[in-house]
C-alpha cells in the first residue's frame, strides 16, 4: 500500500508539473502569435460558408436525414448489444484484421469500454461524412470544401487523439508515473519554439541526417548555376552509357533528394547503374529578394537554360526528360512552348505523379479558389514575398492528418516518445519556400483555371496547346496519390498529341514513385490502350508485382540510342563548379 501511495503521489506531482509546463509553453506560443494579431482571420478559407450551404440544402432533404439517422441508431443498437454480450461472456467478437492504424493498440479490442468507444466513434464519423456526400443541389467546389473541413473535424475528434480516451497513452502515464507526459510537454515546447509559436510537429529526428553526408550522397558535380537552379551531373558507374542523356526536373515545392535519399533506395544511383547519364535540376530555396520571380522566369531560366546546359555538358543535341509533380507541370508547359518554336532538343518526357490537366486535381483544389488564393497571398505578403515552408508543410500534412499530424501528437506529446530517424520524413521536413509571383500564377493558371489543357495558357508570347506535343510520353500515377490523383494524371495523359504510355503504381505520391526494385514492394498496372475513362482503362489493365522502374527503363532504353563511352562531369564544355549535391539544396528554411 505504501508503494502504491508513493506511486500515486509521484504521478500526481508529475501531472501537476506537466500541466504547469504545458501552460507555460502554450502561453509563450500565444504571445508569439499575438504579435501578428492584425492578420488573424476567423474563417480565411470560407469553410463555414461552405458548411452552411450544405446544411441548408440538407434541411430540404428530410428523407435523406431520416434514413441517415435511422441507420445510425441501428448501428448504435448493434454496437451496444454486441458489447453487452462481450461484457457478460468475456468473448471478444471476431472483427478481422486491423485496418485503421489509429486503433492498432490491442486494448481497443480487448477492453470492452474502449472497443465500444471506438466503434461508436467510427459509426458517428461515417454518419457525418456520408450526410455531406449525399447532399443534393450543392455545387462541386462547395461540396469539396465542406467534405474536406468535415473530414478534418471528424479526424480530430477521434478518441485516439485524447489522453483520457487513448489506452496506449494512459498505460504509459501510469507505467511511468507521469514521466511520459513530462517528456511529452518538453517535446511540445520544443516544437512550438521551432515553429515560432506555431506547432511545427516533429516527425523524425532532424539532427540524424546531413545533406551530402548521409542523404543525397550519389557522387557527381555541379556543372551549371543560375539564380533559380544548379545543374547536377552524376558520375557514371558503367563503362558504357546510352547516347541520349536524361534530364530530371523535380518539384521546387520540395528538395530534389527524395530521388537520392540513400544508396538502397536512390533512383539516381539506380539510373546511373543502368547506364544513363543523369542530369538533375536542384532548384534554389528562394528568399524574399525573389518574390517577383514568376512561372515564365522558371520556364526561361529553368527549362530552357537547363536544356542548353545539358547539350553543352554532354555534347548532344537531344535528351530525354523527367518531370516530377509540379516540375512535371512546368515541363509540360515547356514542351508545348518548344513545340511552337520547333525546338526538338527534348525527344521524350516522363512524368512522375504530375498533372497538366487539373480538373480532377483532388483535395488541393480546396485551397485554390479565390478565398484560398487570397489567404495564401496574405501569408506570402506577411513573409516578405515568399510562401514560408511551414505553411506548405501544414497544407500537405492536413491531407493525411491521421498519419502526419495526430499520430505524432499521440506519440510525441502524450506518450513522450522521440520520433526515430527516418530519411523520408527528414526530407519531408526539409521544406522549401516559394516566390509569391510563381506560386500565385501556378494556383490561378493551373488549379483554378486549368488553362493549359483548355488552350488558354500564354507563356513567353505563345498560346500553348499540349496537342502540339507529339514526342513519346511516359506517365506514372499512383493508386493512392492524394496530391496528383490517378484520375487527374490519366486526364493529363489524354491531353498530349503523340504516343503516351500510362501506368498506375501501388501506394501514393512518394512511395508510389520511390520504390526501388530491391525492396520487392507494391505493384503496378499497365494497359497499352489509352482510351475512354480511367475505369475503362483499369478494367483491362494487367497487374505486375514489384517496382515499375524496370518497366520504365525498358521503355526509356529503347529510345536512348546506342551505347557510347561513359561521360564524366567536365568532359564537355561545362566545367565543374563544385561537388554534388551542390549548395542550393543545403539552404534550410527557418521552419524546417
Amino acid at each position: 500500500m505504501g508503494q502504491t501511495a508513493e506511486s500515486l503521489a509521484a504521478l500526481s506531482a508529475n501531472l501537476t508539473q506537466a500541466m504547469t509546463r504545458a501552460n507555460t509553453a502554450i502561453s509563450t506560443a500565444f504571445v508569439e502569435q499575438s504579435k501578428e494579431a492584425a492578420h488573424w482571420q476567423p474563417d480565411p478559407l470560407g469553410m463555414q460558408v461552405a458548411l452552411n450551404d450544405v446544411w441548408s440544402h440538407l434541411a430540404s432533404q428530410p428523407e435523406t436525414l431520416r434514413e441517415a439517422h435511422a441507420n445510425l441508431w441501428q448501428r448504435y443498437a448493434d454496437i451496444w448489444q454486441k458489447h453487452a454480450a462481450y461484457m457478460l461472456t468475456g468473448a471478444a467478437p471476431d472483427e478481422g484484421p486491423i485496418r485503421d492504424k489509429r486503433f492498432k493498440d490491442p486494448e481497443w479490442r480487448s477492453n470492452p469500454a474502449f472497443s465500444m468507444l471506438r466503434e461508436s466513434y467510427l459509426a458517428t464519423a461515417e454518419f457525418i461524412t456520408d450526410l455531406v456526400n449525399r447532399t443534393d443541389g450543392v455545387d462541386e467546389a462547395t461540396k469539396r470544401k465542406a467534405t474536406f473541413y468535415i473530414k478534418q473535424a471528424v479526424d480530430a475528434a477521434s478518441p485516439s487523439n485524447f489522453l483520457m480516451t487513448n489506452p496506449a497513452a494512459l498505460r504509459a502515464m501510469f507505467q511511468t508515473g507521469g514521466e511520459s507526459l513530462l517528456k511529452g510537454v518538453e517535446n511540445l515546447a520544443e516544437d512550438l519554439k521551432r515553429g515560432k509559436g506555431n506547432l511545427a510537429i516533429s516527425q523524425t529526428d532532424i539532427n540524424a541526417y546531413r545533406v551530402g553526408e548521409n542523404v543525397a550522397t550519389t557522387p557527381g558535380k555541379v556543372v551549371f548555376r543560375n539564380r533559380v537552379f544548379e545543374l547536377l551531373q552524376y558520375n557514371p558507374t558503367t563503362e558504357k552509357v546510352h547516347e541520349v542523356p536524361l534530364l530530371i526536373f523535380p518539384p521546387w515545392i520540395n528538395k530534389f533528394y527524395i530521388l537520392d535519399l540513400q544508396p538502397k533506395n536512390s533512383m539516381i544511383k539506380w539510373l546511373t547503374d543502368k547506364g544513363h547519364t543523369v542530369f538533375l535540376v536542384s532548384w534554389v530555396n528562394p528568399a524574399a529578394d525573389m518574390a517577383e520571380v514568376g512561372f515564365e522566369d522558371y520556364l526561361r531560366e529553368g527549362i530552357y537554360e537547363a536544356v542548353e546546359a545539358v547539350t553543352k555538358a554532354a555534347g548532344v543535341d537531344r535528351m530525354n526528360t523527367v518531370g516530377y509533380c509540379v516540375g512535371g507541370t512546368l515541363l509540360a508547359a515547356g514542351l508545348a512552348h518548344m513545340a511552337k518554336k520547333n525546338d526538338k532538343r527534348i525527344q521524350s518526357a516522363t512524368f512522375f505523379a504530375s498533372q497538366a490537366d487539373f480538373k480532377l486535381a483532388g483535395e488541393l483544389l480546396v485551397f485554390s479558389d479565390e478565398q484560398g488564393i487570397k489567404f495564401l497571398e496574405d501569408k506570402m505578403d506577411q513573409a516578405g514575398g515568399v510562401l514560408d515552408a511551414q505553411t506548405m508543410a501544414d497544407t500537405f500534412n492536413s491531407l493525411r492528418s491521421n498519419d502526419l499530424v495526430w499520430n505524432y501528437v499521440v506519440d510525441n506529446y502524450y506518450i513522450g516518445k522521440q520520433p526515430p530517424p527516418f530519411d523520408l520524413l527528414y526530407w519531408n521536413a526539409d521544406q522549401t519556400r516559394m516566390p509569391k509571383a510563381l506560386h500565385l500564377f501556378y494556383l490561378r493558371a493551373f488549379y483554378r483555371d486549368n488553362a493549359l489543357t483548355e488552350g488558354k495558357l500564354k507563356l513567353l508570347g505563345e498560346t500553348l496547346s499540349l496537342k502540339d506535343v507529339t514526342i513519346p510520353i511516359f506517365m506514372q500515377s499512383s493508386k493512392e496519390d492524394h496530391i496528383a490523383p490517378a484520375a487527374s494524371v490519366y486526364r493529363s495523359a489524354l491531353s498530349f498529341g503523340g504516343p503516351v504510355e500510362y501506368i498506375i503504381a501501388g501506394s501514393g505520391h512518394i512511395a508510389g514513385v520511390i520504390n526501388h526494385p530491391a525492396a520487392n514492394k507494391y505493384q503496378y498496372w499497365t494497359n497499352a490502350n489509352l482510351k475512354g475513362a480511367l475505369e475503362d482503362w483499369q478494367a483491362f489493365a494487367v497487374e505486375h508485382p514489384g517496382s515499375w522502374w524496370p518497366h520504365w527503363d525498358q521503355w526509356l532504353s529503347k529510345i536512348s540510342g546506342p551505347d557510347v563511352d561513359a561521360r564524366r562531369p567536365g568532359d564537355g564544355e561545362l566545367q565543374p563548379l563544385g561537388d554534388a549535391p551542390g549548395e542550393y539544396v543545403k539552404v534550410r528554411s527557418s521552419a524546417s
